[in-house]
């Protein structure tokens, strides 16, 4: 990060978090479920999920480049000085950890904006919660403006619409006005649903945005990556949708995975080995669209995302990044 003495808005960019070694994978696991231990046959799984992507993934890495990369941006483009910072919602660095930085840094004003672009009350009120319970830890409490969602960001459907172009492309140009465009969310219980809860609806307005930029005719929504409480979760799962893809005679899938930004395991494994190989044993080919990560476009889309809250509350921001 770039030291700025007199910086005075501070960007703080939340993502879910990640383990980084095999033997960490129980004590993630335990946080996630609220200091719950898992079952020794759940973290066995959830470890074997991370073997077969490497042993890890590159989520922290990335969210670092976002950033490094983001700062020099915003500090480009403004007469406002910004420092911005990673927090992680599951992992070291904890937001907990990274809030009392920010305070040490000299910096009182914050924008929080979550790398999940779609609201919900379980998951970016969980990025909110932990903002929340940091604040109260602090001496002195900083001024934090929350971006919930920005699911509509132009910026943002732009370049998704032009990564799903670019992944069309990579199907037989004769067999291009067959295939069937799959958008996906990580799944939530359908509990959400007696909540009045956005996160589906912003999930499809995106979807349809996206889909009338890039030209796609035929598109279908599903889920992916449900956990396994004992309660039911929204579906259609991916896995099963694509038997019924299949079903109706469809070949060729492409996945856009809307509900992410970054490489992780929803992606590396759920996609990637699970959702690829179904498609695989069914005789269909799959493409996915490449994940934004670090890539300029992406990083332009959070500065305007920052931009817009700065205009809005009149003060500076942190960002969420998942």
């Amino acid at each position: 990060m770039t030291s700025q003495a007199h910086a005075a808005t501070g960007v703080l960019l939340m993502a879910y978090g990640t383990p980084e070694r095999p033997e960490q994978v129980e004590d993630y696991f335990t946080h996630i479920r609220g200091g719950r231990t898992p079952s020794p046959e759940a973290v066995e799984r959830l470890r074997r999920r991370y073997e077969r992507v490497g042993g890890r993934t590159p989520l922290l890495e990335i969210t670092e480049k976002v950033c490094s990369s983001l700062e020099r941006e915003l500090n480009n483009r403004s007469d406002v000085r910004y420092r911005v910072y990673a927090g992680m919602k599951h992992w070291h660095p904890y937001i907990g950890e990274v809030m009392p930085r920010i305070a040490a840094d000299g910096i009182n004003r914050v924008i929080a904006v979550a790398l999940a672009p779609h609201f919900s009350r379980i998951s970016i009120g969980g990025y909110h919660k932990a903002v929340d319970d940091s604040q109260a830890k602090l001496t002195n409490a900083l001024s934090v403006t929350f971006v919930e969602s920005w699911h509509l960001q132009p910026e943002f459907l732009d370049l998704i619409a032009a990564l799903a172009r670019t992944a069309l492309a990579k199907f037989p140009a004769k067999e291009r006005d067959k295939v069937v465009t799959v958008f996906s969310a990580h799944s939530l219980p359908q509990r959400i649903r007696e909540w009045n809860d956005p996160y589906e609806s912003q999930l499809l307005a995106s979807s349809a945005a996206i889909a009338q930029r890039a030209g796609l005719v035929d598109w279908r929504f599903a889920w992916q990556s449900a956990g396994n409480t004992g309660e039911p979760w929204l579906g259609p799962d991916i896995l099963d949708y694509l038997g019924t893809l299949h079903s109706e005679g469809v070949k060729s899938v492409l996945q856009v995975p809307i509900g992410f930004v970054s490489d992780h395991l929803e992606i590396l494994y759920d996609l990637d080995i699970e959702a690829r190989g179904k498609a695989g044993d069914l005789g269909m080919r799959y493409e996915r669209t490449e994940m934004p990560n670090a890539m300029p476009e992406f990083i332009r889309t959070l500065a305007a995302v920052v931009d817009v809250a700065t205009r809005r509350s009149e003060v500076p921001a942190i960002a969420l990044v998942r």
